[in-house]
Formats: structure tokens, sequence, C-alpha cells
């Protein structure tokens, strides 16, 4: 079954993403495709303030690969943006399996970088940019 959710504006991000993680259920390990400038980091953002994480604590790990937060539940949720990655066995070096095995939340940027190592249960999330401007979120499951 394909899911779909329509962002129309900024104004709507907070609801799309509470909307997202209700229909996404236990889904631990999810990817989003998109390209640059799409929104990949502004969502994420708002799915961790949905989970209860300080706003001022979600940025962009362009440099450090992985960011942990804390949810309002006291669980770690896992941030990565592979877009400076090389080759998928750089991840390898961050201990990326240890994450994805850790039964936390993974919120995945650029995962088109490390496909190679994918664990098979990632959630692939697209997120297309309208000619409206809008951002069309779809998924499988």
């Amino acid at each position: 079954m394909q899911h779909k959710i329509i962002i129309h504006n900024l104004n709507e991000i907070d609801d799309a993403a509470v909307r997202f993680l209700a229909e996404t259920g236990d889904a631990r390990l999810i990817a989003f495709d998109a390209p640059m400038g799409a929104g990949k980091t502004t969502f994420i953002t708002a799915l961790c303030r949905a989970l209860g994480v300080r706003e001022d604590a979600v940025s962009s790990p362009t440099f450090a690969i992985v960011n942990e937060y804390r949810a309002a539940s006291g669980d770690s949720i896992y941030h990565f943006d592979f877009y400076r990655l090389d080759k998928a066995e750089d991840a390898l070096d961050i201990g990326f399996y240890e994450y994805t095995d850790s039964g936390c939340l993974c919120l995945m940027e650029w995962p088109e970088n490390i496909e190679a190592i994918l664990p098979e249960e990632t959630l692939r999330v697209s997120i297309e940019v309208a000619g409206d401007e809008s951002r069309i979120i779809t998924w499988n499951g």
C-alpha cells in the first residue's frame, strides 16, 4: 500500500510529521530519498519536534555524519547524513550497524550513498518538490 502526505507550506509540517509517525508505526530505520533542497532536514526536524526533541537540538549532521537526540520518552534518535561519504564502507567506520541494531529510531539522509549496506527492513521514503513548491512525501508499507 502506498502512503502519501502532501505538505503545501511550512505551516502544515508539524501535522504532517505527526501523521507520518502514526502511519509508519514501528519503523525504526527510515531513509529519505530526495534531491538537495527538498526539505529532508526540515522534515526530520519536524519529526523530532513531534517526538519531543528540543528544536534547537536538531541540526544537519553533514560534517559529523550522525547526531544523537533525546526524545521526550528518553529514547535516543539517530540522525544520519551520508552526503559526504564516498563509499558505503565509510559508514561502517562510524559503527553504522551498532546504531541500526540498537532498536532506536534512525533517520537517514542521502541513503543512496550507502545503498549496499542498508538493512533490508529500512523504510524508503521519497520527498518530491511539486511545481507549486509543495512537498509530496511517499512510501510503501
